[in-house]
């Protein structure tokens, strides 16, 4: 990875929040549902960095996953699909973003599937209640990542 990667990189990570939040105003919800898509997004990226460490892939495996289902439930599956096109724009890794879309797709099925069971909840218990699905789904081959190249 060259100097221009990184820089990239960090560009597009440094522009998340601003990008979430537009994409989320873009698929029609105001600003207090603009809101609840950063309150999401920051509850799984938590709740993956704790339950999906140590096993490479994992945590984002698992992060676009919880994301995509409590945000299916929560808005509806055209909002969660354009917050994760949103995510997904400008990245530097083709690679990366198919196995996000590949669980991310995985997300909203069964958000789609378990709205009554998700809808309702915070964004920390719906994390909760995710993460054993989440890690049932990575141990079953369900969820995917990429091998970085060397």
């Amino acid at each position: 990875m060259g100097f221009g990667d990184v820089v990239q990189q960090a560009i597009h990570a440094g522009t998340g929040v601003p990008r979430l939040y537009a994409a989320a105003t873009r698929a029609g919800l105001g600003p207090s549902g603009a809101f609840e898509v950063l309150r999401i997004s920051q509850a799984a990226l938590q709740a993956a960095a704790t339950h999906g460490r140590g096993v490479p892939g994992r945590t984002n495996a698992m992060r676009h996953f919880m994301w995509q289902a409590t945000l299916t439930a929560r808005f509806g599956a055209d909002a969660a699909r354009a917050i994760a096109a949103a995510q997904e724009a400008g990245t530097p890794n083709r690679s990366d973003s198919r196995a996000d879309a590949h669980n991310n797709a995985a997300g909203q099925a069964y958000g789609a599937a378990h709205t009554d069971d998700l809808a309702g909840l915070t964004p920390s218990e719906a994390m909760t209640s995710l993460v054993p699905v989440a890690l049932a789904m990575w141990e079953s081959g369900e969820l995917v990542w990429v091998t970085p190249r060397r």
